[in-house]
């Protein structure tokens, strides 16, 4: 799987100050999408060990509250097979650190709804993510008042307390 582009510093994509990564490939192709340079899966760079040692040292400094994965698309099943090993490393390097993940997919019952997004990674991969921003950019939807979200049929999903009570819990109302 490849890299579209890494912010090493980001205040837009997630609490904090953060390092978003924008993952190559999207097969949803949004009308205005802020990103279509990423819906290429074969875009950008490899997510090498090299890479990765790149992203970490990125991710260190006390500063910095996390890491948020956008893209492209990172719950495309090619994605969550390419992003879950990533992610349990930087799970085990990062325990403090949050994991937010904006996908154009919609999370429901413990999984993502649509099936083509489900692969056999989807399980794990949601258990890394601590808050899911969910659903497609919708154009007559856009409000750019909406904090961490494009358009209005977005959620922000705290997904471990989600998993806690057993029903969406939104991380913003």
């Amino acid at each position: 799987m490849n890299i579209a582009e890494i912010k090493k510093t980001d205040i837009a994509n997630g609490e904090g100050v953060r390092v978003s990564l924008f993952v190559s490939g999207c097969r949803r192709h949004c009308k205005n999408c802020f990103n279509q340079i990423a819906w290429d899966f074969s875009y950008g760079r490899p997510l090498d060990a090299a890479l990765e040692e790149e992203i970490f040292a990125a991710v260190a400094p006390s500063y910095i509250c996390g890491l948020s994965l956008l893209g492209g698309d990172p719950c495309e099943p090619e994605n969550q097979r390419g992003l879950l090993p990533f992610l349990e490393k930087f799970r085990a390097r990062f325990p403090e650190k949050s994991v937010w993940c904006y996908t154009g997919y919609t999370y429901r019952a413990g999984t993502l709804a649509e099936p083509q997004a489900r692969c056999e990674a989807t399980e794990r991969f949601l258990s890394m993510i601590d808050v899911l921003v969910d659903g497609p950019f919708i154009e007559a939807q856009k409000d750019i008042r909406l904090k961490f979200r494009g358009s209005a049929n977005q959620r922000v999903i705290d997904l471990k307390a989600t998993a806690a009570r057993g029903e969406i819990v939104l991380y913003l109302t």
